[in-house]
């Protein structure tokens, strides 16, 4: 029995970090661990600054706000780097996932993927959890013009995948990537996360429905 936010859906597209994978604690340790090699304390609000930025945008906004004197390359490479290790060891599936993954590919439903992560983790993650069999399309933020809350890359991911917004289902745990989905068309399931828990009444307000996990949702 599929759950109602499913009712004349023919794609369910995902946010990465937070909404699919279990990793958003993950950028803050990397955050200290980089701006401390340049004698840099984090900033309390930098978590807020740099939400919904592609990879490439926030490289630029780490270069300009904070002096680094390192490329933009050379600043994506060393977060890579630093992340990769994590997301093979440490990252798990959100709770239900691959339930919920078996329950789309069952009835037909189209999946992919709409990150601001970059390329390199995303496929990265679809390698160890064995996703890519699951996904027809999965595209980042520097792949379009605009991150969230735009909603450029949600609009490309369904262009690919050939399904109007109207039928698509986006899954999101941050406000931004709400407000995506939500500026694309489309209809949008707020999903639980330590990381946004403070901002859960906003998340409700602003989403079409709330899940604490995937169970149950076929």
């Amino acid at each position: 029995m599929k759950h109602e936010m499913l009712k004349n859906i023919e794609a369910v597209i995902f946010d990465l970090d937070g909404s699919l994978v279990d990793s958003m604690w993950m950028w803050r340790s990397i955050d200290i661990e980089y701006l401390g090699k340049f004698g840099i304390p984090l900033p309390e609000n930098l978590q807020s600054q740099i939400e919904g930025m592609s990879f490439s945008e926030t490289a630029v906004y780490f270069k300009e706000h904070f002096a680094i004197p390192d490329s933009i390359e050379k600043i994506k490479a060393d977060w890579n780097r630093m992340a990769w290790d994590k997301y093979t060891n440490e990252v798990p599936l959100k709770p239900g996932i691959p339930e919920f993954l078996e329950g789309c590919k069952r009835n037909g439903i189209q999946l992919g993927i709409a990150t601001s992560n970059s390329r390199e983790l995303v496929e990265n993650i679809a390698e160890v959890h064995k996703l890519r069999n699951y996904f027809s399309c999965i595209m980042t933020g520097c792949d379009v013009e605009r991150g969230k809350p735009a909603p450029d890359i949600y609009l490309a991911v369904a262009k690919a995948l050939n399904v109007s917004p109207e039928y698509c289902l986006v899954f999101e745990d941050i406000i931004p990537g709400i407000l995506a989905g939500k500026n694309a068309g489309m209809r949008v399931c707020a999903v639980e996360d330590t990381y946004s828990i403070p901002d859960r009444a906003q998340k409700e307000e602003l989403a079409d429905y709330y899940i604490c996990d995937y169970y149950h949702l076929f």
